[in-house]
């Protein structure tokens, strides 16, 4: 998943953020942005449902390993 460049989209305050946690963070609003986008587009008939939901499918699969990844090698 491409990643956007390391900007707050909102405030970050709790102790443990962790430039691993920033960065699935991002990709998560990144994710839900596009979720956003691709609903707009079958609304309006530029994609299908089917077309839709593989997109959205695939985008989650990226985030899942963008959060395995990420968040879990911060485990010792």
């Amino acid at each position: 998943m491409d990643t956007l460049p390391m900007e707050a989209h909102s405030s970050y305050r709790a102790g443990d953020w962790t430039p691993q946690r920033l960065l699935f963070h991002q990709n998560l609003e990144s994710f839900a942005e596009r979720v956003g986008l691709l609903v707009g587009l079958q609304s309006n008939g530029k994609v299908s449902q089917e077309e839709a939901f593989a997109e959205i499918r695939r985008m989650w699969k990226e985030l899942k390993d963008s959060k395995s990844t990420l968040l879990n090698q911060q485990k010792p």
